[in-house]
């Protein structure tokens, strides 16, 4: 399935996108798209039992906004250099064991928001990501079926970073990463029987029209499973709450001088192979 959430900021209601593409109000069945109803298997049967029998009504409403996915997350977790292809274009080590920082919930924005560049910023960068959702409550997992069994389902995530934030200002990176509007997410959650091998998913991310990160998951160095059940084991992820993967090579940092870091007017496009698309014009904040 295809869950989103539509409508104004704030207010947004929950939906679904059918097969043939067609917009659908779940409004009737459920609340929300929420840690709530991922882990709660009779309401997700309650929806699949309806696209079956063709009873939810269509959202034939132009112009309506698509919010994030997911409401009320708990907490984003992100993975830093995740990608082979990003350690060889940077010359950065590869890590031993998963890199984790943290992501503040209001940095979450739809998939097509407008994305603030941070006052004071020269280096806001891009960094296209597959997110994973939680679906039920884990803590030590023991194996990468118990962690895969823990999975909600997959979106498009845009981590967008403030690298002189990050990296030049002291401390965590935590000041480069929790911006305002620095984490659109969506436009669906994919459910995890949707995705059969989250190893396989083809990445792209466009500045202005042109290509700067072509990849595949096939490059994580800690693949999804390992991942989850990593995390576990530091805090209790519960579900709703999202971990965001790592991105893959072509992003500003990694490029030659001058780089070519992000600027109010510039427009992000990404995607995810099966998870949809994302369109962001950026502004000063």
């Amino acid at each position: 399935m295809r869950l989103l959430r539509v409508g104004p900021a704030g207010a947004e209601r929950p939906a679904l996108l059918d097969e043939d593409g067609i917009l659908r109000d779940l409004s009737a069945l459920v609340p929300d798209v929420d840690g709530a109803l991922l882990a709660d298997a009779s309401a997700l049967s309650r929806i699949r039992a309806a696209v079956g029998a063709r009873i939810l009504p269509a959202l034939d409403e132009p112009g309506l906004r698509t919010g994030p996915p997911v409401a009320r997350i708990g907490k984003i977790v992100g993975i830093g250099v995740n990608y082979r292809d990003l350690v060889a274009t940077t010359g950065v080590r590869p890590p031993a064991e998963p890199l984790v920082f943290l992501k503040a919930p209001d940095t979450v924005v739809g998939p097509d928001d407008t994305v603030l560049v941070p006052r004071g910023s020269t280096k806001t960068d891009w960094e296209v990501e597959l997110a994973v959702v939680i679906g039920r409550t884990a803590r030590y997992l023991r194996t990468d079926e118990e962690a895969m069994a823990a999975v909600a389902g997959y979106a498009v995530a845009h981590d967008v970073s403030e690298r002189e934030f990050q990296n030049e200002r002291g401390g965590q990176w935590d000041k480069g990463k929790n911006c305002e509007t620095f984490n659109p997410l969506g436009p669906w959650l994919v459910t995890a029987d949707e995705i059969p091998d989250p190893q396989a998913l083809g990445l792209r991310l466009w500045v202005n029209g042109e290509l700067m990160q072509d990849s595949s998951t096939a490059q994580q160095i800690f693949p999804v499973a390992h991942l989850v059940r990593y995390v576990s084991h530091f805090m209790t992820l519960y579900p709703g709450d999202v971990i965001n993967t790592g991105s893959p090579a072509g992003v500003a940092l990694g490029r030659p001088d001058p780089k070519p870091y992000l600027r109010a007017g510039d427009v992000v496009e990404l995607e995810i192979d099966g998870l949809g698309r994302q369109r962001q014009v950026l502004k000063d904040a």
